[in-house]
């Protein structure tokens, strides 16, 4: 206990007399030992690697999980080295909201029908989303958390020993300089106040018409010299000094070598955060084409579905087109004969025999690719122009398409009718 209450006041004085010396240094009050340029730049890219590491860090948690609720709960498992439990992700959430909505009202019915599809088309979404989080956390967000907690913990630890280090380097300086300052001027000190005997005693007596007076008196006992650093004291006490500078010295160089190494190891950081990076755009350009895959899958079920309500003839996405002409809500010619024509759901089309309106066929604009699912329907490409127009008895959600020499059935959602 002794011990540790010497060692435990030994380190506070070191600490208080490096918090001084820092402190002149700040107000120029003392000299201090400049790091090289190269140095000083491998600190500043290092500090900057750090902040912006930490700012991308948190904003992707928050891109993956928005509820800070749910993030703080994560943290908290993480930190207790527990398994963060399983958590239903919104668009799961949703799907099973809409498979209950369709059970209460009414699965046959073409609105319960057309919940249900969606509801799965949600649940893929969210097993989708799920993949994409746990892909993410593990090629992108565990490394750079390695990074912050792991190595620029190492190099905050070795920067400040080198702070330690420079700081008792620069004392020794200024111990060096006092002490050579003191050497010259002792030289210059009169041999007789070097040599003055030892033991003289002052004595004083007081005159009542000239005040007081200060009389030496020596002692016929002994001449010793008086107790003044002599010259050859100065030298030793500056030959001290420069042995504790070359230490210090000595500490200060292998620190700063060890420093320098750790601090050029950030290029190997960037290099293993590149490649991180690749690894999260890989694992979002995934999540993100499962997406439309299954909303594409999705148009193509409702398109089919008979009785599904299109209040507008725009897209649930943005055209492809930059610029796009201007639709109209007119209702498309109708053929006046139909007698070739079995009712849909029943019979396939005699596309054949169909003739198109003398008059009144509308140009429409193909917003995007759709394959045809039977020979009765006309395959579209994303861009192109067709002609359309609308059979008696066809369910509002088709048209009969024509491009050159083929014609089919294809879905209103699809398209953009021209004015």
């Amino acid at each position: 206990m002794d011990f540790n209450m010497k060692k435990l006041a030994s380190d506070a004085g070191i600490f208080f007399t490096r918090a001084v010396q820092f402190t002149e240094e700040k107000f120029g009050q003392a000299e201090k030992t400049e790091l090289d340029a190269h140095f000083e730049n491998l600190l500043a890219r290092a500090d900057s690697t750090k902040n912006w590491t930490e700012k991308i860090l948190r904003q992707t948690e928050v891109l993956l999980q928005p509820n800070p609720s749910a993030r703080v709960e994560e943290f908290l498992y993480e930190k207790l080295d527990r398994k963060v439990p399983s958590r239903v992700t919104n668009g799961e959430l949703l799907a099973q909201y809409m498979a209950d909505a369709a059970s209460e009202l009414g699965p046959t019915t073409p609105y319960g029908k057309t919940l249900i599809k969606v509801a799965e088309a949600e649940k893929q979404l969210g097993a989708a989303e799920r993949d994409f989080i746990h892909t993410a956390s593990i090629s992108f967000l565990t490394p750079l958390r390695n990074f912050l907690e792991g190595d620029w913990k190492t190099i905050s630890k070795e920067r400040r020993l080198l702070q330690n280090r420079r700081l008792d380097l620069d004392a020794c300086k200024a111990r060096l300089k006092k002490a050579k300052a003191a050497e010259a001027k002792a030289t210059t000190v009169p041999d007789f106040q070097e040599t003055r005997p030892r033991n003289y005693i002052l004595s004083a007596s007081a005159s009542a018409d000239t005040g007081s007076r200060v009389q030496l008196s020596s002692s016929p006992l002994s001449c010793w010299p008086l107790l003044l650093p002599s010259p050859q004291l100065w030298n030793d006490e500056v030959d001290k000094a420069e042995q504790e500078l070359r230490v210090a010295q000595t500490e200060f160089d292998r620190q700063a070598e060890v420093t320098r190494l750790l601090l050029e190891g950030i290029s190997s950081t960037h290099v293993n955060h590149l490649r991180c990076l690749h690894e999260f755009v890989k694992s979002q350009t995934t999540y993100y084409a499962q997406c439309y895959r299954h909303m594409l899958d999705l148009q193509k079920q409702l398109g089919r579905f008979p009785g599904t309500f299109v209040g507008t003839t725009e897209p649930a996405s943005p055209p492809l087109s930059s610029t796009s002409p201007t639709t109209t809500a007119a209702t498309m010619p109708v053929v006046p004969s139909v007698a070739s024509l079995a009712p849909p759901g029943e019979a396939s089309l005699c596309l054949e025999e169909v003739a198109p309106p003398a008059s009144g066929t509308r140009k429409a604009r193909v917003l995007y690719d759709y394959e045809a699912a039977d020979s009765s329907e006309l395959a579209l490409l994303a861009d192109e122009l067709i002609t359309v127009y609308s059979l008696p008895g066809m369910d509002p959600d088709w048209l009969i398409g024509e491009r050159g020499n083929k014609k089919g059935k294809v879905p209103v959602t699809y398209l953009e009718l021209l004015s």
